[in-house]
């Protein structure tokens, strides 16, 4: 029997994939039918950190344009399904996994979803 081929969990492409399906998530037609947590909305936003770290070598690359016009198409989608949290209000149940100053943390880190998409 033949094994399928599939990409590493942590490769570019899950981590583009993932951002996108928290986008696509949050926005107003997404079917809520199927199950998604804090702790899922957590991990979706230390994939973004981590794409931030991986673009800054891949921008250089050949196809790295492409990507960071992607990633910003992206990262503009998620500002329109979520507003500034100035007072951090989601820091209780969603905290980075790194460690670092405030500030330097991603703006996605400071913004909540209009639309909860995990059970209140």
């Amino acid at each position: 029997m033949r094994k399928a081929k599939t990409a590493p969990l942590y490769s570019v492409a899950y981590r583009f994939a993932s951002w996108e399906r928290l986008v696509r998530r949050l926005e107003p037609d997404w079917p809520a039918e199927d199950l998604y947590m804090e702790v899922e909305y957590n991990n979706d936003l230390d994939s973004r950190d981590s794409l931030s770290d991986v673009m800054s070598v891949l921008v250089e690359e050949e196809g790295g344009q492409e990507l960071s016009q992607l990633l910003e198409f992206l990262d503009a989608r998620f500002r329109a399904v979520t507003v500034p949290d100035p007072d951090l209000s989601l820091r209780p149940w969603i905290r980075p996994t790194k460690d670092g100053p405030e500030e330097e943390l991603g703006e996605w880190w400071k913004r909540k979803p209009v639309h909860v998409p995990w059970p209140g």
